[in-house]
């Protein structure tokens, strides 16, 4: 997967939340839905994804066992029903762990 002239058309819609020390805390929305977009798009434009070792670095520079990517909204119709379903999930400890720590070192919040 990579952005490529003549590849696939994909748009992510992102702002930033915080800038915090070596990295920048962001929300994401994919208006596409291609494979790894949102980790390919941050890649391509110098910006990979803290922990995502293949667009990103290979050795890490946060403790984490993953990338910090974390899906906090998502709504969607039920096909059957056409009934809408709005779901919501907390940052995970781990990554809220690592958030805390990164803030410690310093941050702007916007």
């Amino acid at each position: 997967m990579a952005v490529v002239r003549n590849g696939r058309e994909a748009c992510t819609e992102y702002r930033v939340l915080e800038y915090l020390a070596q990295h920048t805390l962001v929300e994401a929305r994919p208006i596409t839905g291609r494979t790894h977009q949102i980790r390919i798009h941050f890649a391509s434009i110098g910006h990979p994804i803290a922990g995502d070792r293949v667009y990103g670095h290979r050795k890490q520079r946060l403790p984490l066992k993953r990338h910090f990517l974390h899906a906090a909204q998502i709504a969607f119709e039920l096909p059957s029903s056409g009934e809408r379903l709005d779901l919501h999930s907390d940052l995970p400890e781990d990554l809220a762990n690592v958030l805390k720590t990164l803030r410690s070192e310093g941050s702007t919040a916007l």
